[in-house]
């Protein structure tokens, strides 16, 4: 079968015409499962590694352990920029375009990075913020991977995936600490014998073939394809026939921006509460996740190689979390899953972090833990995002809270790095990063559900 098939049927309807998208195959279904899973795990790979690399990148460059904290800082201005444009180009490219270009961005970031100059501080800072802010693209695959696979999943022939979406899409968001493992893991094994730069090569190639994989093989879904066809109409003067074609398929077709679509009064609120959560967990994904290796070496004192081993097994055990939310957000629902996962996270920080936590299981055991509650419910709140908003602005919406990571990222790191040079990085990881991670989950308890925020002012629209 042909990865064009079975196609949307486009032509005018007839008055009062009824019609269903067409099924995704489960061949299709599977190959953009795995494509997906691909494409963010080789995202995060490069997105990592900087974080990983930090220590080693700190000691070739001549930074001091605030100054390294500074330039991550300068990344995550740079990030958000590119972050938040990435959206509505989605909304207008479609998905599988949309996945080609972040992780191609992916490809060409790594790239680059490994080419930077050292020595000529204000070029090679400059150059390394540059081109290090680019990685924003890949840092934005996981809101290509919400929308995508939300309308995949919707009109799959599979039945268990229709059933309990959240937890099949959990094994592709899991694609975050599989390629911080996978940083991790190549840096113990090359760091030392090839040095920073080569690790920057690897994760050039694969991100290369995912491009070409995805070109030839990825299928557009439906609810897209009607969605462009709508605003080919619309563009030309067609807004009567764009209408009906709409409500042929049950679907409310609106001309405004994507980007203004999701301020609308049914959409604001999940649009605001969102992004709040989001700047205020990327505090402990910041410190925790991102920069787990500085955290491990400078507040707890572990050797490097150890923390990269540390870094290995907690970011396995992470993986299960996000297994774990996704199935738990499709039996009790999402908010209340993320809501109980990242209060259970700032706890177990502040464990790892306090004088309890004084050899290798007590600090793997609380530092697991609290990465398993951290970063697993967003396997929950990527979906519960996708849910939340409708075709025509879903990745807009996706990627512009996405995006609310970065400002997260640099007012969590701003203030993370002026306690940690008054009072260390201990004592700053607990205020900024477990206590900002519980937060998060409590700023969360005034999200709407998904049918309340898309049904809302707009009886007649629905999420395909």
């Amino acid at each position: 079968m042909s990865i064009q098939e079975p196609a949307v049927d486009l032509t005018r309807p007839r008055p009062d015409e009824k019609r269903r998208f067409p099924v995704f195959s489960k061949k299709n279904t599977s190959v953009a499962t795995v494509l997906a899973l691909l494409a963010w795990t080789i995202a995060v790979f490069d997105y990592g590694l900087f974080g990983t690399l930090l220590p080693a990148m700190q000691e070739e460059f001549g930074w001091t352990a605030p100054e390294a904290y500074a330039i991550n800082t300068w990344i995550a201005v740079g990030t958000a920029i590119v972050c938040f444009g990435i959206g509505p180009v989605i909304d207008r490219l479609g998905r599988r375009k949309g996945m080609m270009t972040t992780i191609g961005g992916t490809a060409v970031v790594s790239g680059l990075t490994a080419l930077i100059p050292t020595g000529i501080p204000f070029l090679s800072n400059g150059l390394l913020v540059l081109i290090r802010s680019f990685g924003g693209l890949g840092f934005s695959e996981q809101a290509v991977n919400a929308t995508y696979m939300n309308e995949v999943y919707q009109v799959t022939e599979v039945a268990d995936k229709r059933k309990r979406p959240g937890f099949h899409y959990s094994f592709i968001q899991g694609g975050w600490p599989l390629g911080f493992l996978l940083a991790s893991a190549l840096a113990l094994a090359f760091l030392p014998s090839l040095g920073w730069r080569a690790l920057y090569l690897m994760a050039t190639v694969p991100a290369v073939i995912i491009v070409w994989v995805i070109a030839k093989k990825l299928k557009e879904t439906p609810q897209f394809e009607l969605h462009h066809k709508l605003t080919e109409l619309e563009k030309s003067g067609e807004s009567d026939e764009a209408h009906a074609l709409a409500r042929a398929y049950g679907v409310e077709h609106s001309s405004a921006a994507p980007l203004k679509r999701i301020w609308e009064p049914h959409l604001r609120r999940n649009t605001i509460v969102f992004s709040l959560a989001w700047i205020v967990n990327f505090f402990g994904i910041t410190i925790f996740s991102v920069l787990g290796s500085s955290v491990l070496k400078n507040a707890k004192g572990v050797e490097l190689s150890d923390a990269f081993w540390m870094l290995i097994v907690i970011n396995l055990l992470a993986y299960f979390g996000y297994v774990f939310h996704g199935w738990l957000g499709d039996k009790i629902g999402r908010k209340q899953t993320i809501i109980g996962g990242w209060i259970l996270s700032g706890i177990s920080f502040t464990i790892m972090l306090s004088p309890l936590a004084t050899n290798a299981f007590t600090i793997i055991a609380s530092y697991g833990a609290g990465l398993f509650f951290l970063v697993g419910p967003y396997a929950a709140i990527q979906y519960f995002m996708a849910e939340c908003y409708p075709v025509s602005c879903r990745a807009t919406g996706t990627a512009f809270i996405g995006a609310m990571s970065q400002p997260g990222t640099i007012i969590g790191g701003a203030i993370f790095t002026a306690i940690a040079a008054s009072s260390g990085t201990g004592t700053a990881a607990v205020w900024v990063g477990a206590v900002g991670t519980l937060v998060s989950g409590l700023l969360m308890i005034a999200a709407k559900p998904p049918a309340e925020a898309l049904l809302e002012d707009h009886p007649h629209e629905v999420q395909a």
